[in-house]
């Protein structure tokens, strides 16, 4: 069967209502898109800036036209083809990208949703605007060849269209679209959000699993999976509870994928306990990273090249590609070749993971089966159990990674360690308070333009200088869990650095951006593996959050910035005398 058609035989199948879970397919095989002479050829020659250029390029013919015309051109050069011959072949043969995708305006969008009512600050409300109408930029629909030639593509076939993040990322990412719909949801978009729930639907049951984004060469891997949470918020929005009866079941399918391809069992004080990790079980270089990975490998045994690509690839997994964070407990704390992600028991995979079973027992009991909503409160209690077990630090007041090889915390900060908070995955109020205390111990919340990454600055993206996004969700909003004022106005504060972040970023560039530099005043950020990119879907969902839950209270005032760390500071005195 053509490369690519069984992708589509497969679609035919399930539409038909024939697949099964024992039918889905291998991760990608494609000799053009994931692995092969071509694709080592291309790449480590370098010819564009980003190796995600070449692997985004549809093909002109059929792949194995492709091969064997590329097989000749190897075989006259002796397996080492000239710049210049690889430029004409691919000239010849391929596509520039963006061909698969056209522009798409949503249908649902309209020009005043109800929430910029709630934003008292007039420039504020400005802004909102302007953000909600970048949903038109941003939208996209995949073009009908794709489905037809679906073989001549890296892009997998989407029946409805979505929101992409923006920049190089002309497809949609499975984390990045979760604050997506956020955003989306309060622009009263739900029918977008609906068809952007089927997709990733569709996608585990082809696949068994959401892959980190609608390429092929991303299904190997995830991404940190919040698809539960994703139909929550959409039927809370909408209460389309025929919707969720249709497709719990194919949540279901996606939560098995995590229990049995990512669960590790952790020995701790005399006990076992069952949690997740990020581990993808497939050597090679990523092929959007391939140059990178590749020289990588370079400094590291023949022996070992594999494991790394592979732990390159559970860096990639986590969301957080890449920090400091997976590097801890190696030989090289300062190199990427001492990457070890999947040697770690991360905090907020197993928090994402406690709130879906918690979610999924919520759904089933809303649905009337209750032996299903059992099952699953079962679960979420056993995986609470072990967060608080393994995880928590009552003398330090947070949840910690744990250390698989070296049996201990990872004491370090990262805003992932207040993802139980965020979750709802904890069994004492207090602990909210406690994991305030840890943020003012860390002295976090001296930064006045956003949440650090973490306390490292390594060079990689996800490491200080750098805030993103939705790391302040999981601070924010889990601080904002406390029933405590003080703990409440501190969250409020940490909104308003943020919110100042972006818009004063906005005020200067017109662009929203994937992440900033809060060393900087609060530029766009830098580091990793490429530049900076603008749009940015996940930015832009999250600041329409904090407008809508804080926009009677936030100021777009200049002074603002200055005000902050007093208002902040103040908080925290009158907590102190309050005790």
């Amino acid at each position: 069967m053509p490369e690519g058609a069984c992708q589509l035989f497969l679609l035919l199948l399930l539409g038909l209502g024939l697949g099964s879970q024992e039918a889905l397919p291998p991760p990608c095989e494609s000799q053009i898109y994931c692995h092969g002479e071509l694709l080592h050829q291309v790449q480590m020659a370098k010819l564009y800036q980003d190796d995600k250029q070449f692997v985004d390029m549809p093909l002109s013919s059929a792949p194995d036209q492709v091969l064997q015309h590329f097989r000749t051109l190897a075989s006259t050069h002796n397996h080492s083809v000239p710049r210049p011959q690889l430029q004409a072949f691919l000239q010849e043969h391929f596509q520039a990208t963006g061909q698969e995708l056209q522009p798409w305006v949503p249908e649902d969008w309209k020009d005043s949703p109800r929430f910029l009512e709630k934003i008292a600050d007039s420039k504020l409300r400005s802004w909102a605007r302007q953000l909600h109408q970048l949903w038109k930029k941003l939208g996209k629909k995949v073009r009908p060849e794709v489905l037809r030639q679906p073989e001549r593509f890296s892009l997998i076939y989407s029946q409805h269209p979505f929101i992409v993040p923006g920049g190089r990322f002309r497809e949609f990412y499975y984390w990045d679209s979760y604050w997506v719909m956020e955003g989306l949801l309060l622009s009263e978009m739900e029918g977008t959000v609906r068809g952007m729930l089927q997709n990733f639907l569709d996608l585990v049951q082809t696949y068994g699993h959401v892959p980190n984004g609608a390429r092929v060469y991303y299904l190997q891997r995830s991404q940190p999976p919040l698809l539960t949470l994703m139909m929550a918020r959409y039927v809370a929005h909408t209460n389309d509870t025929a919707f969720l009866r249709d497709n719990i079941g194919t949540l279901a399918l996606e939560l098995d994928f995590w229990a049995e391809k990512r669960n590790v069992s952790v020995s701790f004080g005399g006990k076992s306990y069952i949690l997740s990790r990020y581990h993808v079980p497939y050597g090679g270089p990523r092929p959007e990273s391939y140059s990178k990975d590749a020289e990588l490998a370079g400094v590291v045994p023949e022996g070992a090249r594999e494991a790394l690509w592979a732990e390159l690839k559970a860096g990639a997994e986590s969301g957080w590609d890449f920090s400091s964070r997976w590097l801890i407990g190696s030989q090289d704390p300062s190199s990427l070749s001492s990457i070890r992600t999947s040697k770690l028991v991360p905090v907020d995979l197993n928090a994402f993971l406690c709130q879906a079973e918690g979610l999924m027992s919520s759904f089933h009991a809303s649905l009337g089966n209750e032996a299903e909503a059992t099952k699953y409160r079962n679960l979420r209690a056993r995986r609470l159990a072990a967060l608080e077990a393994v995880l928590w630090d009552q003398e330090k007041g947070a949840w910690f990674d744990y250390d698989l090889e070296h049996g201990k915390k990872n004491h370090e900060f990262y805003p992932s360690n207040l993802a139980p908070l965020w979750a709802g995955c904890f069994s004492d109020p207090s602990m909210a308070d406690q994991a305030l205390q840890y943020l003012e111990d860390s002295q976090v919340l001296t930064y006045q333009h956003g949440v650090p990454t973490s306390l490292r600055k390594s060079g990689q993206q996800w490491d200080y200088p750098n805030a993103w996004a939705p790391l302040q969700d999981l601070v924010i909003r889990g601080l904002a869990r406390s029933p405590s004022p003080r703990t409440q106005e501190v969250a409020f504060q940490l909104a308003q650095n943020w919110i100042q972040t972006n818009f004063r970023v906005y005020s200067q560039t017109s662009a929203m951006y994937e992440k900033y530099d809060i060393s900087s005043g609060g530029q766009p950020g830098g580091g990793g593996e490429y530049e900076v990119q603008e749009g940015f879907g996940w930015t832009n969902g999250m600041a329409l959050m904090l407008l809508d839950h804080y926009g009677d209270r936030l100021s777009s005032a200049a002074q603002a910035a200055f005000l902050e760390p007093l208002c902040l500071a103040a908080a925290l005195l009158l907590g102190l005398l309050l005790r």
